[in-house]
């Protein structure tokens, strides 16, 4: 009797849990199943109408390269591929974490617009973490996730953010995180070289924090493979988000060295042909700031510019933008974008425009 009396109860708490909405609104509908335990379900459903207008090939968002036309075209579409499903499972000091979206055929999600539309499930992240000590798919260490530039495109400029999801081991300790993650050689002709990386890349990262926002240094060392053997890398990155005034603030990030694939998103190549012919190690500087202002309590804009440029390959990609955002209730809100991306070396440039609905779990 009195182990079924508790089923009730417990079954009494999932249901009333699941009508209610934790505080923060990206955290989901959280379930406590016992003292120290519960799962959070979250997410959102995002729809994007863009319609772009240039000698670039229009996607579904502006990532770090693109295909060039022979001439300018004009392309209209409606995606839903960014909606987002999340779950956190917590147990005492252990948290279990799964994310996922639709992307799962890359930029367009795999999907058919001649009948269904059906696009990909795709695992973005996946770990466990144990006080302070992380093992999964996450984030990459060397990012600061909070100098990313709000955007109604994907990931806003992500042609000169440091932007890398990948299987780690990580050590926090305060302002301090180590890592060693997983590693992976972009080459010359933009493949990546599979199976011969036997050296993981090594991360370390310090976050400087307070009331006036954070500031991150990072470090990267890793060995790259190449044909004509391996090559020593490292490459720097200092990002942030600064409060200015009110609820305003400004993002920045700064990238240097041998960063090659984990910034920019296929905007450089860890490893280019020199002028010799030779394999040698892609020399990268990216550039990204942004600036969001708070127009009232549920009405913000933010202007954003990013630019990589290679010394090898002698690339030079630019994406910038300005936005409106609309606070309709705490979960729904509407988006206007304006924006151009640019691939200089190429002479290639397209113009977009993107209206942007999101509905948060």
């Amino acid at each position: 009797m009195f182990n079924n009396s508790l089923f009730k109860v417990k079954k009494l708490v999932l249901a009333t849990s699941l009508l209610a909405v934790t505080g923060a609104a990206n955290a989901g509908y959280t379930v406590k199943l016992d003292d120290g335990d519960s799962i959070t379900f979250g997410g959102y459903v995002k729809a994007d109408a863009r319609y772009v207008s240039g000698n670039i090939a229009a996607t579904d968002y502006w990532y770090g390269g693109g295909t060039v036309l022979a001439e300018d075209a004009s392309n209209f579409g409606i995606a839903v591929n960014e909606s987002r499903l999340t779950t956190k499972w917590v147990h005492g000091d252990v948290t279990g974490y799964i994310g996922m979206d639709f992307y799962g055929g890359a930029v367009k999600g795999g999907g058919n617009e001649i009948i269904s539309n059906s696009s990909g499930l795709r695992l973005r992240q996946a770990f466990i973490k144990y006080k302070n000590v992380l093992v999964g798919q996450a984030w990459t260490t060397f990012q600061n996730t909070s100098a990313l530039a709000e955007a109604a495109d994907f990931g806003g400029p992500l042609v000169a953010s440091a932007f890398i999801r990948q299987g780690q081991i990580r050590y926090t300790m305060g302002g301090l995180q180590l890592s060693i993650e997983n590693p992976e050689t972009y080459d010359a002709n933009g493949n990546a070289v599979h199976g011969d990386d036997s050296i993981p890349d090594f991360i370390g990262k310090y976050t400087f924090k307070g009331d006036w926002g954070n500031v991150s240094v990072s470090g990267l060392a890793r060995q790259l493979q190449t044909v004509d053997g391996s090559e020593s890398a490292i490459g720097f990155g200092v990002a942030g988000r600064i409060n200015t005034f009110g609820k305003d603030d400004v993002r920045f990030q700064i990238h240097g060295g041998h960063v090659g694939r984990y910034v920019g998103v296929t905007a450089s190549t860890d490893t280019a042909l020199n002028s010799n012919g030779a394999t040698d190690v892609e020399e990268t500087t990216s550039v990204m700031v942004a600036y969001r202002h708070f127009w009232t309590k549920d009405m913000r804009s933010s202007v954003f510019y990013g630019n990589t440029t290679t010394e090898l390959t002698d690339r030079d990609r630019s994406h910038w933008g300005v936005n409106i955002f609309k606070n309709v209730t705490k979960q729904l809100s509407f988006a206007l974008e304006v924006g151009n991306f640019e691939m200089a070396e190429s002479n290639a440039d397209s113009n977009y425009v993107q209206f942007s609905t999101k509905f948060v779990l």
